[in-house]
């Protein structure tokens, strides 16, 4: 509006200079011109001549934990910038919008951004803008400055000290664990070197204690395999809070997350994940969301961040209930598998898929996350008591629960008939 009012006033002056002949009116709009060329040619030489540089140190991170990042705005030309604002627009939420500088000839500003990551998912760090204007306000320009990058923000993870898993059939029926002449990742013992050890058995730090040559013996494993399947069918979820920002006492900016069991149950498979991997235990992953993600079962420290990645950006956008995804995925559980099924439906027609895979000889356990405390009407204890026939373990996840008690003890057959 600024340029216009003076054009406007340039304007009015070449009437009343035209009109009267008064030699101040010429001067007056002479003036007000070459006020408007000059402020628009500072303005525009100041978003000139400006490179900006982006390095981001953190591409992986947790919620919880912060994001680092730095940005360069750099003067290659000698003639100086009265101030230059850089405005940042990343996705990532609570990230800071920019910064106003001074920049000397030739110099350069650096900015660092410590964000606090309290969403998961995958979010773009940039564009940038550059806006600068005159010394008389008159004109603001902007240049867009491309260059992005990407941040994968893995969901929060939580110890869980007493979480346990029942032991599924060895092939034979044996339900404990017994020795293998074949090389596992469980180590029951160390025995002296016989003729005819292989020298990949060798434990190197018991022999260079004892003085001898000492090898390891294995065992079996009682749970082979685990698959963890998360219900992610957009029907059965429920949200409880709406996201807002707010402001704290302090007056910093806060961002609260809507609470939903979409939510607690990416947290629950997410760190069910961690301390099973954590007890090297063989673990794969099935989730029906906005895509079909199936991570076969492995038990590499790779695995970790493979589950993770996937669960950062699966969102319950699924149409097809838990009862169909066992059905379709029941190849993958065979008699030395166990479930972990963590869902927040009451539909009990996923309970016969399940009482299915249990007559073919798995075992499963189940995390249920209450609907009914993120304000759903139906009442979970019908689903427990089924669950409590199977004599299935079944542990209850309701809203502002902490998760490591949620997962400490199983919900007892009088509790979930009660």
């Amino acid at each position: 509006m600024r340029p216009i009012a003076i054009l406007g006033l340039a304007s009015l002056s070449f009437l009343a200079a035209q009109g009267t002949g008064i030699p101040l009116f010429f001067h007056l709009f002479y003036l007000l011109l070459a006020l408007l060329v000059l402020s628009y040619a500072w303005a525009w030489l100041n978003i000139r001549g400006v490179r900006v540089q982006r390095e981001t140190f953190t591409h992986r991170t947790q919620v919880g934990e912060q994001a680092h990042a730095r940005l360069t705005i750099h003067n290659v030309w000698p003639m100086p910038k009265l101030w230059v604002e850089l405005q940042d627009h990343s996705d990532l939420p609570l990230h800071g919008a920019g910064f106003v500088t001074y920049l000397p000839g030739r110099e350069r500003r650096r900015w660092v951004t410590r964000t606090p990551c309290t969403m998961r998912g995958k979010f773009t760090l940039g564009p940038t803008t550059v806006v600068s204007g005159d010394p008389f306000g008159i004109f603001r320009l902007s240049r867009s400055v491309g260059g992005t990058s990407e941040i994968l923000v893995y969901p929060q993870t939580t110890a869980l000290p007493g979480f346990g898993l029942p032991s599924a059939e060895l092939p034979g029926g044996q339900d404990v664990k017994s020795r293998a002449y074949h090389v596992t990742p469980n180590v029951a013992t160390v025995r002296d070197y016989q003729p005819g050890d292989s020298f990949n058995r060798i434990h190197w730090r018991t022999s260079a204690r004892s003085g001898k040559l000492m090898v390891k013996e294995f065992e079996l494993d009682p749970t082979a395999e685990i698959y963890l399947v998360l219900d992610m069918q957009e029907r059965v979820q429920h949200y409880a809070l709406p996201s807002r920002v707010s402001y704290s006492e302090a007056g910093r900016r806060e961002l609260r997350v809507a609470e939903s069991t979409e939510e607690y149950g990416i947290q629950a498979a997410a760190s069910i994940t961690r301390h099973l991997l954590e007890q090297n235990r063989t673990v794969g992953f099935i989730g029906w969301g906005q895509h079909r993600e199936v991570i076969p079962a492995e038990r590499e420290s790779r695995q970790l961040f493979k589950i993770l990645e996937a669960l950062a950006v699966l969102r319950a956008h699924g149409a097809q209930p838990l009862a169909e995804v066992l059905v379709a995925e029941s190849t993958r559980f065979g008699r030395n598998c166990t479930l972990v099924i963590i869902t927040s439906s009451l539909d009990d027609h996923w309970i016969v898929s399940l009482q299915h895979l249990l007559y073919r000889g798995a075992r499963a356990v189940v995390v249920q996350i209450d609907p009914q405390s993120f304000g759903g009407w139906q009442d979970p204890l019908a689903v427990q008591g089924r669950l409590a026939e199977l004599r299935i373990p079944t542990y209850v996840y309701g809203q502002g629960q902490s998760l490591t008690e949620a997962l400490q003890q199983p919900v007892s057959a009088e509790q979930a008939v009660s």
